[in-house]
């Protein structure tokens, strides 16, 4: 990622998977709501997403201060009146401190589960579980899964390289995904293949 010196940050996979995301988002979100983006990076999907979806809020997170700083200099360049101050949320811990101290209807989580430890998934889950409302609460997940002889070799030798970097990271099982979601409480809605070998998963709570 390139820092200019506002701070912004650039992550090239943004510009190429924003606008199918976009799609998918402005077809299953509420037309109203309070959307809650847990790891946020860099900022250039939350700048986006505010931009197009002007009826909702949408309200970026990251347990990174630098990411926080980035995601503050794109919403400084951008100030869309729907677009939150980025706030401090870790996906791994058990409590989430929500502020400003307002309802969440939708929780978006692009590109983590595979570049964070396992545990920051499940606390994902957990947190989506105390925050969103019972019976309507959505949470989007993006990104490569591992579907058994079906997945793509493109995402096998990505599971290999971030393996290496880290072993606690990797490409996840699509079935394990969806098991540990519906124990936690969430209801596979819907799957959407994405360009790249990627998908979209909407779970329901």
């Amino acid at each position: 990622m390139n820092i200019p010196q506002d701070g912004r940050q650039y992550a090239p996979a943004t510009q190429r998977n924003r606008e199918p995301i976009l799609a998918v988002l402005a077809r299953v979100l509420k037309a109203h709501g309070n959307i809650l983006e847990i790891a946020s990076g860099t900022g250039e999907h939350a700048v986006f997403f505010a931009a197009h979806l002007k009826n909702s809020q949408w309200l970026p997170s990251d347990p990174n201060p630098l990411c926080r700083r980035s995601i503050q200099a794109w919403r400084a360049n951008f100030p869309y009146n729907n677009l939150y101050p980025p706030i401090n949320i870790d996906a791994r811990e058990k409590v989430w401190k929500i502020e400003p101290n307002i309802p969440i209807h939708s929780i978006v989580n692009i590109n983590m589960i595979h570049i964070a430890p396992w545990t920051a998934f499940l606390g994902l889950l957990a947190g989506a579980n105390s925050i969103l409302p019972a019976g309507g609460g959505i949470l989007y997940l993006y990104g490569p899964y591992k579907q058994g002889e079906n997945t793509a070799y493109s995402n096998l030798a990505f599971d290999q390289s971030l393996r290496r970097q880290n072993p606690d990271w990797g490409v996840r099982e699509l079935d394990l995904v969806v098991e540990e979601a519906k124990i936690a409480g969430f209801q596979l809605r819907e799957i959407v293949p994405m360009p790249a070998n990627n998908l979209s998963l909407l779970f329901q709570l």
